[in-house]
């Protein structure tokens, strides 16, 4: 039997698990902001499956991606980048931030979530 399903494939659990297991600081401090719909009423999730890959956040609603970098990501560019376009193809916005700016501007990461949020489906009215 082959899963066909375009998000969290049932192969990719067992990673996605992991991930959520050894989040960084960083991680678990946006995941604080994000998690119960605690940033205008919009449902998050953590480690989630978008095809082939995992994204550290995404909002359902608005086919948003929110992608932690930390100090591995510098070695791994290309491959974010292609990561990005190949999402940005299946309709999906992926947006970065350092793991830095989580601590020292979660405020200004969260009101730019937002703001992604509102370019991605329009007309959205924050209810938090």
């Amino acid at each position: 039997m082959t899963d066909d399903r375009p998000n969290n494939r049932s192969g990719q659990s067992p990673l996605r698990q992991r991930l959520r297991s050894a989040g960084t600081p960083a991680e678990a401090a946006l995941w604080r902001a994000l998690q119960r719909r605690r940033l205008g009423g919009l449902k998050f999730r953590r480690q989630f499956g978008v095809g082939p890959y995992i994204v550290d956040f995404f909002c359902p609603e608005a086919r948003l991606a929110v992608e932690l970098d930390g100090a591995v990501h510098a070695a791994q560019r290309d491959y974010d980048d292609a990561r990005t376009r190949n999402l940005g193809k299946v309709g999906v916005r992926v947006i970065r931030f350092e793991n830095l700016a989580v601590f020292e501007q979660l405020e200004v990461v969260l009101a730019a979530i937002l703001a992604a949020v509102r370019e991605q489906i329009g007309g959205f009215r924050s209810a938090g």
